[in-house]
């Protein structure tokens, strides 16, 4: 039995009604243009911001603490390997500060938003992920990261997964790196965000 071919006015019709529903995204999209890197070494868009994270102690930060663990770690399995622990499957959840500057003072540019937990049995290593709001001079919008942090490494990359506003469906890179620790319950990091996908008006 022969197939059945469309006639070219309904071929017509098809392309036609593809290329409208295209259109349609693009509007969908406030008429946003995709501008990508072609050379992994020039991202589209790139900023330096610090992470402050202030862990709740359990007595006396309570005023200044940004996260506070909602799991308590496995003793068993944390102290299998490390005689001090690992903290292993402890989740912390954090609406952590983030500056332009290093210093906690200094002006705010977003919130951290996120969870990181625990999640692994022979050394402290954790898998974070958490939105970056922007409601700054500079910037409107969001951008959520998600990753590994390989605590032990020296620099470790999160993905940039995507964005909104000014961050419209953005996709890149963040490289954190450790800036200044006070304990267990202070941490400061340096993000490197690098865009390599970026949407603009």
């Amino acid at each position: 039995m022969q197939a059945l071919k469309p006639s070219s006015s309904k071929l017509t019709l098809i392309v036609a009604s593809v290329v409208f529903l295209l259109g349609l995204a693009g509007v969908a999209h406030g008429g946003r243009r995709l501008i990508s890197s072609h050379d992994d070494n020039k991202p589209c868009k790139k900023m330096t911001v610090y992470y402050h994270d202030i862990l709740y102690n359990g007595s006396n930060n309570t005023a200044n603490a940004t996260s506070a663990a909602v799991t308590k770690p496995s003793a068993a399995l944390s102290r299998s390997n490390w005689s001090n622990g690992t903290f292993f499957g402890m989740l912390v959840v954090f609406d952590d500060l983030v500056t332009e500057e290093q210093a906690l003072t200094s002006e705010p540019v977003a919130r951290a938003q996120g969870f990181y937990l625990y999640d692994k049995k022979e050394a402290y290593n954790v898998w974070i992920a958490f939105t970056l709001v922007f409601d700054s001079k500079a910037y409107k919008g969001t951008l959520n990261l998600m990753g590994a942090d390989l605590m032990a490494e020296e620099t470790r990359d999160l993905s940039v997964v995507g964005g909104t506003g000014d961050f419209f469906m953005s996709r890149g890179v963040a490289t954190l790196s450790t800036n200044a620790t006070e304990g267990y319950f202070y941490f400061r990091l340096k993000m490197d965000i690098k865009l390599y996908e970026c949407y603009v008006a």
